[in-house]
């Protein structure tokens, strides 16, 4: 039998993986950001070159500061064209990102510490830094990080540096500056699962002998679709409140594949450098994404039975299928933020601009950093995620979020054993949300028509305040010995609201039409931190750290109110942290191994923790008491002077992540038999204390190889493989055995054949070649389990947050 052209290319890319081995993982970054990216010398001789970081908000070299951080390299993030948290996640083990569909967007983890998805509330645990200002909200996820110079993950809290909100740690993103000369990349590329289509441009260069220019855009079109859309048509009766009368309604079932998007990025660069020890960079950048469903990879890959508990026809696999529907003709148009056809969209729109100014005095270096950034999301979603007959539940969401932020730090640099960093942070956000909701299977027809077939219709608002100064010393108490110690002050305010303008008169027992809930929140905090570094020589660091840090409290938006609805009951306390992490750095056997050993233990106080109730449709948002995460990583990279162009990398991580003690609400469907036996805030609880916290395995690793090699005069071949391992784990954080993740083994795989001095370059990129199915968060299935808290209990079905399946992708650039 003939192989379609997709399964030739893709068995291409294994024999040719397979038979060639593999290519560089380890480039190496460039002295002065935004040069060209010629080859290095060192590259060229073998042996592992320096790295250079920010991870204490100055340049240092990855393998001296002490910091526990995993690097990557434009080299390596153009290798798998890694332009989303997603994509760059492949490449680092410890780290997993669940898309959701709604309340924050998405549910980031690292070292099984994160922040549920299901609150828009709540910030994540895990700060996305792009060229040093804090994006919050999850749902950058949503933005498209291309032309990028580098990408790092900071593991533990980072509150002395990067503020609130960085308990778990810091990915923080660079983007690329204008060069010292001429250059300019096209790129076309052509992914044959989804059938997607990318084109990006760049052009950077000087304009004059004092300023330089960089312009980069990107886009891309789905013909089709990571998931196979397998919805099945429905129908569903609602009864008119008004006059008893029972209408059906039909939802036919998504006749395509998902997600569908179209997606166009661009930055604009500005630098200024009179070469008069000040330099100023401005850079302006816009993202606008659509998708044909909000909620794409939502994959139904567990249930009580054999099938969906509401729906015999939709089987429980572990496949890259989804059941969901068009909203009926009826509603089409009429509710809030719908689509006249009916149709399940997701629109994102976001820009902002960034400023950073930099003054070198003799002895003291000034940096100020102000940003302004905003974004906006529509939905409209068939939130019951699975095609039913029952408790159908079209959705509709709109949000946005602003955000002004100024920063002034200064960083002494004196000749003396003391040296002094200091800084000042403020910032103002705004976050504005409203939500319509239509289940229960009812109407009313006397009500406006835009909420006739709605079940409630809600807004919520939180405008937030922070002040922060931070500061930290350094003493050199012996040329090898140093001590730091900082510390960071945090004062911010949060006035919010949530209110229900419409319920439906039937559902006004369980919520309330027109109650106001209004949330007035101040808090403080401190965090220190202390590190002790001791540097033998230049090849070996060796550090130990004592850490702090803290993630705001807040408002949960996208609550519900009720008759006995109370502020407390929709706020939540601040989560902080606080433990030990020791390691060791060391360049060996003439800088060809790299190998570095770090191990940690942090207690989590109040974790923040958001818990959906499949059969009432209510979140609510609790403060876990306490969690712990300890383990032990090991990082070695292998590049023998002996054979330029090959490196030989891996990691190999054991975390233990588990609650210390936590009165829980129950998943959906748990007996008492299973631990459902206490109360939670008067509703059925368990005690999760001991329990793993949820995307916690115990064992991550990677190991990958590459080569790249002169074939010709002129023409260079590179090939890599990188591995990634996961040991099993709980995707739900409340304990549903149903919610396993089994161990995975994923393979990345490149080929690419560089011509005249990589002036034109062909590539061949696969990812998840295993076909793997992960899941990397889960909620029980709406509608699903029953008995919760009794004897005859029948669990929630499982919907999992599912990340991409395998993608092969054929590219080709040109420099000139």
């Amino acid at each position: 039998m003939a192989l379609s052209a997709g399964r030739a290319v893709r068995a291409a890319l294994l024999v040719s993986v397979f038979t060639c081995g593999a290519t560089v993982t380890s480039a190496f970054a460039q002295d002065t950001a935004g040069e060209p990216q010629a080859p290095e010398p060192q590259a060229q001789q073998g042996g592992i070159g320096d790295i250079v970081v920010t991870a204490r908000r100055r340049e240092e070299s990855m393998q001296s500061v002490p910091v526990s951080v995993t690097a990557l390299t434009a080299e390596q993030i153009q290798r798998y064209d890694m332009t989303s948290l997603e994509k760059i996640a492949t490449q680092t083990p410890q780290f997993t990102v669940g898309r959701a569909s709604n309340g924050s967007g998405a549910q980031l983890t690292l070292r099984g510490i994160g922040s549920s998805s299901t609150s828009i509330g709540i910030e994540q645990s895990v700060a996305v830094v792009v060229d040093g200002v804090y994006y919050g909200q999850g749902r950058v996820i949503n933005e498209g990080f291309f032309d990028l110079e580098g990408v790092e993950m900071l593991k533990g809290p980072q509150s002395l540096f990067f503020g609130k909100n960085a308990t778990a740690g810091v990915i923080s993103l660079r983007t690329a500056n204008p060069t010292a000369t001429p250059e300019f990349k096209a790129q076309v590329g052509y992914e044959f699962r989804s059938k997607e289509l990318v084109g990006e441009f760049v052009g950077s260069g000087p304009l004059t002998d004092t300023l330089g220019l960089r312009v980069a855009v990107r886009g891309s079109n789905m013909f089709g679709g990571y998931f196979k859309n397998r919805g099945i048509d429905k129908y569903y009766n609602t009864t008119d409140i008004a006059t008893g009368d029972v209408n059906t309604h039909f939802a036919p079932a998504f006749d395509g594949d998902n997600p569908g998007t179209r997606e166009f990025l661009g930055r604009v660069t500005l630098a200024y450098d009179p070469g008069d020890r000040f330099k100023f960079t401005l850079k302006a950048n816009a993202s606008l994404s659509d998708a044909n469903n909000n909620s794409w990879n939502y994959g139904l890959f567990r249930c009580a039975g054999d099938a969906y508990a509401l729906n015999p026809n939709v089987p429980c696999k572990r496949k890259f299928n989804i059941y969901q529907n068009y909203f009926p003709a009826d509603l089409a148009g009429t509710n809030p933020f719908s689509k006249k056809d009916g149709a399940l969209y997701n629109r994102y729109r976001s820009w902002g601009i960034t400023g950073t100014a930099e003054y070198n005095l003799d002895d003291v270096s000034l940096t100020w950093v102000t940003n302004y950034n905003r974004n906006t999301n529509r939905w409209a979603c068939d939130c019951t995620f699975v095609s039913t007959d029952l408790g159908a539940a079209p959705s509709t969401e709109k949000t946005s979020y602003y955000a002004f932020s100024t920063e002034l730090r200064a960083q002494t640099t004196f000749d003396g054993p003391f040296n002094l960093l200091v800084g000042g942070y403020y910032q103002k956000t705004k976050r504005d949300y409203t939500q319509s909701g239509s289940f229960g299977n009812i109407e009313d027809s006397t009500a406006p028509a835009a909420y006739r077939y709605l079940g409630y219709f809600k807004r919520s608002e939180t405008d937030g305040k922070t002040l922060s100064a931070y500061g930290q010393v350094t003493w050199t108490i012996l040329p090898k010995l140093e001590a730091t110690g900082g510390v960071r002050y945090i004062h911010e305010t949060k006035d919010s609201y949530l209110v229900q303008p419409y319920v439906n008169g039937a559902l006004q027992a369980l919520f309330v039409q027109n109650k106001t809930i209004n949330g007035d929140q101040t808090f403080n905090d401190w965090s220190p931190e202390f590190t002790l570094t001791w540097k033998p020589n230049e090849n070996i660091t060796v550090y130990g750290a004592y850490k702090t840090a803290y993630k705001s409290g807040g408002f949960s938006n996208s609550g519900f109110v009720s008759i006995g609805t109370i502020p407390s009951d929709v706020a939540f306390a601040p989560e902080k942290a606080r433990g030990f992490e020791a390691g060791i750095k060391t360049l060996l056997a003439d800088r060809q191994l790299r190998l570095n050993l770090g191990v940690y233990s942090y207690k989590y106080v109040n974790l923040q923790v958001d818990f959906f109730n499949s059969q009432t449709f209510a979140f609510i948002t609790t403060n876990a008491g306490s969690a712990r995460t300890k383990g032990v990583e090991l990082e070695f990279e292998f590049a023998p002077r002996g054979l330029p162009g090959f490196n030989l990398h891996g990691t190999a991580n054991y975390n233990r992540a588990r609650y210390l003690q936590y009165i829980a609400p129950c998943y959906g469907g748990q007996s008492i038999a299973q631990g459902c036996d206490t109360l939670f805030q008067g509703a059925p609880g368990q005690d999760l204390s001991g329990a793993p916290t949820a995307v916690a395995p115990k064992w991550t690793g990677s190991l990958g190889a590459s080569y790249e090699t002169e074939v010709s005069d002129g023409t260079a071949l590179a090939l890599s493989l990188d591995s990634r391992y996961s040991s099993s784990y709980l995707a739900s954080g409340f304990g549903n055995p149903l919610s396993k993740q089994g161990s995975y083994l994923t393979l990345d795989g490149s080929i690419r054949v560089k011509f005249h001095d990589s002036r034109y370059e062909l590539a061949l990129i696969g990812k998840n070649l295993t076909n793997r199915f992960i899941v990397g968060g889960a909620v029980d299935a709406p509608n699903t389990g029953s008995g919760t808290g009794t004897a005859s209990a029948v669990m929630a079905d499982q919907v999992g947050f599912v990340s991409l399946p395998r993608t092969v992708q054929l590219q080709a650039t040109v420099r000139f």
